[in-house]
């Protein structure tokens, strides 16, 4: 029953299959609590007010007697960190620059649990990342790879690169081992950060982190933070992509989780034209649009900020009317960057109803 679950499985495109039981993972409730604990998830209140059921998959589920791991390769075609050296144009994470990989993945796991339920009866569930399960802890005690220093999943066969799913079933099935595999001395993922998320080996601050900051994090990006972001606005590879496990992965077979040519390497000037209608088109089926516009934006004028391009100062300084305190913010922060003269031309724009654009103006300001 094994071998057929996991011809079905590559069958449906994944690429890496293994099976764990619920409670292989104890040591995963206390470090998920001690990051809590030490404010280290920032904005994500999610990951407190489930932590008691995505600590433990027994909680989760009562009834599971195993969880099948499934990994899909999503390895890019190009370097990922190539992108950072055109100032003028956007970088986005690679597993996004593709259909969103949630419905994808979600439907291919639905199929395997409906064979899997027909061939050998039992009850099942299904998750991809949203629901509270720390996939990546159980993904390596089902022998699909290992949680390296940068706390991603690390695959002999697919480097960084594999988006993960679970089917939890109430069906006993043979587990399989651990991956003999671990760092060694390397820290290059550590030493690439551009934030410093990372305090120690082995542990994130999220609240450093450029993922986090541009797609979880709601309000204003910490201005400390701004400068090091460079032209990064939705995710970030560097600390996947400098792997030298990468060195055996492969490029991703499915398509629609290939990049589209948009979405590569798009201006950062066509992004900041955009309105919500446009938005939404333009990231049809796509990760990014869970952001919203307004966040979108932000981080566009981030990158605007960081790019020493003065042909984006009236990108900077038409968003200063936007709708959004959010983008309108972020846009005196730019133009600050790019244009100090023409900030100071501007005294107009400073009578702000909103206090956190009022602080913009102010530290802006302060700083010609």
């Amino acid at each position: 029953m094994k071998a057929a679950l996991e011809r079905e499985a590559r069958a449906q495109g994944f690429d890496a299959i293994g099976v764990t039981r619920p409670d292989s993972i104890p040591q995963a409730q206390e470090r998920l609590a001690r990051f809590i604990a030490e404010g280290l998830h920032g904005d994500m209140d999610w990951m407190e007010t489930t932590a008691e059921r995505r600590g433990n998959p027994q909680v989760l589920w009562p009834q599971a007697r195993s969880v099948i791991m499934l990994g899909m390769n999503y390895g890019p075609d190009e370097d990922p960190l190539a992108i950072l050296t055109q100032r003028d144009r956007g970088g986005i994470s690679v597993y996004a620059r593709g259909e969103d990989y949630h419905e994808l993945i979600k439907k291919k796991l639905k199929t395997i649990a409906r064979w899997l339920i027909a061939n050998a009866g039992g009850d099942v569930k299904v998750f991809v990342d949203t629901a509270a399960v720390m996939e990546k802890p159980l993904a390596a005690s089902a022998g699909l790879g290992w949680q390296g220093k940068h706390t991603n999943l690390i695959s002999r066969d697919y480097g960084s690169w594999l988006f993960l799913g679970a089917i939890f079933t109430t069906l006993e099935l043979p587990v399989d081992h651990r991956t003999a595999g671990d760092c060694g001395t390397c820290q290059s993922c550590l030493d690439i950060c551009p934030t410093a998320a990372f305090p120690a080996p082995y542990r994130l601050d999220a609240t450093r982190c450029i993922s986090y900051l541009t797609i979880e994090h709601k309000g204003p990006i910490p201005r400390d933070l701004r400068p090091l972001m460079g032209n990064r606005i939705y995710g970030c590879d560097d600390c996947l992509a400098v792997c030298p496990w990468n060195k055996f992965a492969e490029q991703g077979r499915e398509a629609k989780l290939s990049a589209r040519e948009a979405l590569r390497a798009p201006t950062l000037a066509d992004l900041a034209k955009l309105d919500d209608a446009n938005f939404r088109a333009l990231f049809s089926k796509s990760p990014v649009k869970r952001i919203g516009r307004e966040r979108f934006i932000r981080n566009v004028l981030i990158a605007i900020g960081n790019s020493e391009d003065a042909s984006l100062v009236p990108e900077a300084e038409r968003l200063l009317d936007d709708a959004s305190p959010l983008v309108r913010g972020a846009a005196v922060w730019a133009l600050g960057r790019l244009s100090k003269d023409k900030l100071a031309q501007l005294p107009h724009r400073q009578n702000e109803s909103d206090a956190s654009v009022k602080e913009e103006w102010a530290a802006a300001l302060a700083a010609t």
